[in-house]
């Protein structure tokens, strides 16, 4: 899939949501919605890769790109609120439902607020962790986002390029697509109200209140309810010590997710980590496309970007 998407914006309550579009109108449907602190043109490698013949709509989660909401998040359902609210306001139905990360989780509340409009959901290596996670307080110290460590990170680039060059040899960025990554540069950051340069399209403070509101996310008792088909891809799997602490590279998948749904295939993906869109967007556009998608076994991790059709990563259905 080629081509320059078209930019547009709603109004909700209390802001106003940006989303992408790309393909034909009349055609199938595929709903991206992107990870914590990203944008909807981190998925723009994977788009190329799919065939031609869907629509395609990206969504900008609320305080992401250029989705308007600068104060910290009160609750993921907000985020899955805007999706809904996406979804009905295009009347869109027969929808394939992909999210990365926190977007794959709050497609997966759509999926159970909307059940009538998915035909399936594939879900990259989704916040849904394990069951005990939930009863654990990890930031009871804090007294709100405001004190989270995200909120610290850098917020003033002179030029995307400058953010590109201090990211790519840096872990786990170093592992991404080189064009990914340009493109999470180039589109995450946006001109700065003083005009001196450029700030993070994603404010640190909203991040922050994504991580910090994370204990409240248990829906497993949503999940148990779903009828519609869902394809899990996972990264690495955490060590038991992983679980207890932030981690941005390993998965914070629950390895029996899968299992939860009452139409769940479980795919292991251990040569990767949790960016598995940004290391291999051919990969996640071939679960996209069909719910068929399978890959033979080999030894040997990621693709050389020269040679992609003929040495795919390690992957194990589960």
């Amino acid at each position: 899939m080629q081509g320059t998407p078209t930019h547009h914006m709603f109004d909700v309550p209390d802001t106003r949501i940006s989303y992408f579009e790309w393909g034909d109108p009349a055609a199938p449907i595929i709903l991206l919605a992107h990870a914590t602190g990203f944008h909807a043109r981190i998925w723009d490698k994977t788009i190329a890769a799919l065939p031609e013949g869907f629509r395609i709509i990206a969504i900008e989660l609320r305080g992401h790109g250029r989705s308007e909401y600068e104060k910290p998040l009160e609750s993921w359902r907000m985020i899955a609120g805007d999706i809904r609210e996406l979804i009905q306001r295009l009347d869109l139905t027969d929808i394939v439902g992909v999210g990365h990360s926190m977007g794959g989780h709050c497609m997966t509340q759509t999926a159970f607020d909307l059940p009538d409009v998915f035909k399936r959901l594939v879900l990259v290596d989704p916040v849904l962790s394990r069951p005990d996670i939930y009863a654990q307080n990890r930031y009871a110290e804090l007294n709100g986002p405001e004190e989270h460590p995200i909120v610290s990170r850098r917020n003033r680039w002179t030029s995307w390029q400058e953010m590109f060059d201090a990211f790519k040899d840096r872990h786990p960025y170093s592992l991404w697509r080189p064009n990914v990554l340009k493109d999470y540069c180039r589109y995450g950051v946006r001109p700065r109200s003083d005009g001196e340069g450029f700030e993070l399209a994603c404010p640190p403070i909203v991040e922050a209140s994504v991580y910090f509101n994370q204990r409240h996310t248990n829906i497993y008792s949503l999940i148990e309810q779903i009828e519609t088909p869902v394809t899990v891809l996972r990264a690495e799997r955490r060590t038991e010590e992983e679980w207890k602490v932030t981690n941005f590279t390993k998965s914070p998948t629950w390895e029996e997710l899968a299992a939860q749904f009452k139409q769940g295939r479980d795919i292991y993906l251990p040569s990767f980590t949790h960016f598995i869109p940004m290391q291999d967007p051919e990969l996640v556009a071939r679960f996209i496309a069909s719910d068929e998608a399978q890959l033979e076994p080999l030894e040997g991790g990621l693709r050389d970007e020269n040679d992609l059709e003929d040495s795919p990563p390690t992957a194990r259905e589960q």
